[in-house]
């Protein structure tokens, strides 16, 4: 049986051995020196973290091992070309593939941590090359039938080339620091081969017959003829349509490269999940154009070239490409002006038009005779209003914009290539930047874990400028990268909002013993005449007595049935001491005096003095002629929960006095939640997005904090529905920074004027 599908001749192809041996020729060409090439780069790296450092890490080991790495260059470098060289050899199964049964043995530490930095690296490549990886593996299939060989371990691929690095250097005496800097500057060299490397061998299997070399499908417009005679520049290659020619299925895919659509995502999605994305998509767009004609036309900026455009003859519409080889231009250029224009609402999206319409001129593009299509329009506005909305509607510090303002014209690159970005909740871009948010989003860099956050985000937000060209791995692994980081933070924001809860609930339960402490003292002092010492005791120690009482045995009535009691009791001595019944008092005094000392104790006094503050009553007692009268209940000492007021003083302004509420609203207000999201605008019309982390069980009171966890109100029902019935708190805020921006650029749109 023939191994060459649908009836291809074997002699139509080339001899696969000789195949096989021109791809290993090609392989070692390119990956063979690498080992040697990364001696410099880190120790320019070891330097400069020195420097950084003022001294104070000492880098001796590392410069030591890498010193002695040096030394050993040369048979580094031919130990690595001879572990690639041996995947060739596994592949055309001139190496026994089973060995039969493996015999168990203990791996070494440095064998483990080897292992554990392959597998990491592993991952990120196999991420990084999914689309050309599974090209090459399809095509080195067909190779293994020509041969009459069983498939064997792709021998480029990033499993056999990170086996071979980690092989290379397995005996050689590395620190655990030293280890992770060449694992990383090694996987810094493979991204730089591989790509061309994968393409060059991919290209020869398909012209030499193992494999169609017809190109991915693009739509009709990405492959419409240029009359133009137009070629991006190398580097710049197109990635499809993007807003016009994608049609439904285009927002659910990932770009990956210059030229292609990308892979569908791993979990597929249904026919209906796919309508439903499309139409939102196709609304989205119906309120951007209607909001974009409501513009006064010197605002809209429609198109390229716009100031000679009366003078000008019938200009075409820029290709999709052609946009993407112009941001890719200015990608990496400094963003001082997008930051400018972050602080400025509305000015983002001219600015970009502005940079564009400057890079078109660098490449040779005439602005007079070129203009933006409506899909790139689209998409120029649609990552505008979002960036806009993410600043206006988050606490963002000036720190941030300019780390935002670096990610502006990768996001269009984005937006032009996969529009799935506005309406699909898992697209890459779009978790990442809702993660840099989360990062960035009111971190003022007061601790060094709030620092690190910051300076996470922006490195990684460099990384895209440097990395991205149409592959969105790049932003799948920056994501992984910060949220392990961020998971963290997680961790600590919910530690954050139960300490403010139980702080709350603290002061509320506290609140509530000294009310019913004040009213059981209210009602003991309101009847009958008092000695002044039986008075005092009531008054101070008694009634400090019951709030404790109530707060720590709050779940025992027996308590505070006791200590209520001992008031009662004080109150019959007082009588009993003016009726001058000696005998009865003095039986009564006794019986209370282990009930007086313990509430002597409570208010901190030690046994003698407990002792001595007992003597003072039955002395007062002693005297059937002391004077006695009627005693108002004198104010609270405890200081009041002044963090409530100032809270108040900032949301709601007039105080509750002055607060009306509707009682239906009301209603609906306590139905929220604790994890509902809602967005409060403050006295000064600052609006912010607000969690309910906690409902009072004693007041109903919810608990509100921001999106780091820190208590911004504890407020009641009724306070609430007078804030919506005033305009400021909207129910319902999204969960995630991206998310909310979207829903606040709908928002805007719909509040477009309508065009006349």
């Amino acid at each position: 049986m023939s191994g060459y599908p649908h009836g291809v001749a074997q002699a139509t192809r080339t001899d696969p051995m000789r195949m096989l041996e021109e791809i290993k020729r090609q392989a070692l060409e390119a990956l063979g020196g690498l080992p040697g090439t990364l001696y410099v780069p880190i120790e320019d790296a070891l330097k400069l973290a020195s420097l950084k450092t003022d001294g104070k890490n000492n880098f001796y080991e590392e410069q030591a091992a890498l010193w002695m790495l040096r030394q050993q260059q040369a048979s580094h470098v031919m130990r690595y070309r001879q572990q690639v060289a041996q995947g060739f050899d596994d592949f055309r199964a001139l190496r026994i593939r089973s060995g039969g049964e493996v015999q168990l043995r203990l791996v070494d530490e440095q064998q483990l941590e080897y292992e554990l930095a392959s597998g990491r690296l592993n991952e990120a490549l196999v991420a990084r090359f999914a689309r050309p990886l599974d090209t090459l593996q399809s095509r080195l299939q067909t190779l293994s039938e020509a041969m009459r060989v069983p498939v064997g371990v792709n021998p480029i691929g990033p499993d056999r080339l990170v086996t071979a690095f980690a092989q290379t250097f397995l005996e050689a005496q590395v620190p655990d620091t030293l280890r992770a800097r060449l694992f990383r500057h090694y996987e810094t060299e493979l991204v730089r081969v591989l790509g061309e490397l994968y393409a060059r061998v991919n290209t020869l299997l398909a012209t030499s017959g193992y494999g169609s070399a017809a190109p991915a499908p693009a739509s009709p417009r990405a492959e419409a003829p240029r009359r133009d005679g137009y070629a991006p520049p190398p580097g710049f290659g197109g990635a499809g349509d993007g807003f016009g020619g994608l049609g439904v299925a285009a927002p659910f895919t990932h770009a990956s490269g210059a030229g292609n659509f990308g892979r569908t995502l791993s979990t597929p999605m249904s026919n209906q999940d796919i309508a439903a994305m499309a139409g939102e998509l196709a609304e989205l767009r119906s309120q951007l154009h209607a909001w974009r004609e409501s513009l006064p036309k010197d605002e809209a900026g429609p198109a390229l070239g716009t100031a000679t455009a009366r003078n000008a003859g019938p200009r075409r519409e820029m290709r999709v490409d052609e946009i993407l080889s112009v941001a890719s231009l200015l990608q990496a250029e400094p963003p001082d002006a997008f930051a400018r224009a972050l602080a400025v609402s509305g000015r983002l999206g001219e600015t970009i038009r502005d940079h564009l319409q400057d890079g078109a001129r660098r490449l040779g593009l005439n602005p007079e005779q070129a203009c933006f299509s409506s899909e790139e329009e689209d998409a120029i506005d649609l990552v505008a209003l979002l960036f806009d909305s993410l600043f206006q509607h988050n606490a963002l510090q000036d720190r941030a914009r300019r780390l935002y303002a670096r990610l502006v014209l990768p996001y269009v690159k984005v937006a032009l290539t996969d529009n799935g970005v506005f309406v699909k909740r898992e697209h890459p871009a779009r978790r990442l930047l809702d993660a840099i948010t989360e990062a960035c989003e009111g971190n003022d860099a007061e601790t060094a874990q709030d620092r690190e956050l910051l300076d996470r985000a922006t490195e990684i937000s460099q990384r895209i400028v440097a990395e991205y060209n149409e592959d969105l791995a790049v932003f799948e692994l920056a994501h992984a990268e910060l949220d392990a980081l961020l998971a963290q933070q997680r961790r600590r924001i919910e530690l954050q909002e139960q300490r403010a809860a139980k702080a709350t609930y603290g002061r509320e339960r506290l609140g509530a013993a000294r009310e019913q402490a004040e009213s059981a003292l209210s009602e003991r002092l309101a009847e009958p005449e008092l000695t002044q010492a039986v008075a005092d005791f009531l008054a101070m120690p008694w009634r400090h007595h019951v709030v404790q009482t109530l707060l720590r045995d709050g779940a025992d009535p027996r308590r505070h049935a006791e200590a209520i009691a001992l008031g009662d009791a004080l109150l019959m001595a007082d009588r009993m001491a003016g009726q001058n019944r000696g005998r009865e008092l003095a039986d009564q005094l006794l019986a209370l005096q282990p009930a007086i000392v313990e509430c002597l104790a409570s208010s901190g006094l030690d046994d003698s003095a407990a002792q001595h503050g007992m003597a003072g009553l039955v002395r007062a007692l002693a005297t059937p002629d002391t004077p006695r009268s009627r005693r108002p209940s004198p104010p609270l000492t405890m200081p009041e929960d002044d963090v409530s007021e100032s809270e108040r003083k900032l949301w709601l302004a007039g105080g509750t006095d002055t607060m009306t509420h509707d009682q239906i609203l009301a209603e609906r207000m306590r139905t929220l939640e604790v994890g509902d999201w809602v967005r409060l605008t403050d006295v000064q019309g600052e609006s912010v997005a607000a969690k309910i982390a906690w409902v009072s069980p004693l007041t109903s009171r919810f608990l509100l904090v921001n999106r780091r966890g820190i208590r911004m109100l504890v407020i009641s029902p009724e306070e609430l529905a007078s804030l919506a019935s005033a305009g400021r708190l909207t129910i319902g805020a999204e969960r995630t920074a991206f998310d909310e921006a979207m829903r606040q650029v709908r928002r805007h749109l719909d509040r477009a004027p309508v065009a006349r």
